[in-house]
């Protein structure tokens, strides 16, 4: 199967068609990968969905308003998507990852997340004082929240990946 240029014209580097093709080429040429990829990503946006709502519901409801209740919450928050996002991964994204025992994969993704927590509450302490004053609370956090995730998400796939499921080929 030979990749063939989209048009006729020379696709120049940096461009739209450029990036479009060394995608596609990247995507086939690494299938497996790719489908892991998406599935962390539906896992994630779970783990999302759980941090998030946990986070509104003690900052919101509970009135988590202090820089460091706010800390608390996410804390919390993000410790419940913990639990979430191994149990999805362990049995759904990473199903042949079985030469480890559970209780050390589960260690190491807790490592992992543990330093994700770390990256997380750096951004997001850093963002949400300064969102808050711009946005309100419930804007600001949410704002601060996304950023973090975003970074965090990265850290915890490729750590995960190479060295929790180093296992899957």
């Amino acid at each position: 199967m030979t990749n063939k240029p989209l048009t006729d014209q020379p696709i120049r580097p940096l461009s739209l068609p450029f990036l479009r093709l060394r995608v596609l080429t990247l995507i086939r040429a690494k299938r497996k990968e790719f489908e892991r990829f998406v599935k962390f990503l539906v896992v994630g946006t779970i783990g999302f969905v759980v941090d998030t709502g946990t986070l509104n519901l003690l900052v919101l409801a509970f009135h988590y308003n202090t820089d460091i209740q706010r800390l608390i919450a996410k804390s919390i928050s993000f410790s419940l998507a913990i639990i979430s996002n191994f149990t999805w991964n362990h049995f759904w994204t990473y199903p042949d990852s079985r030469s480890k025992p559970m209780h050390h994969k589960l260690a190491q993704f807790s490592l992992v997340s543990v330093i994700g927590l770390g990256i997380n509450l750096l951004i997001f302490g850093t963002l949400s004082g300064l969102l808050i004053a711009r946005f309100g609370l419930a804007w600001g956090t949410n704002l601060a929240q996304a950023c973090a995730v975003i970074v965090v998400l990265f850290w915890n796939f490729f750590a995960n990946r190479f060295w929790t499921y180093s296992d899957v080929s």
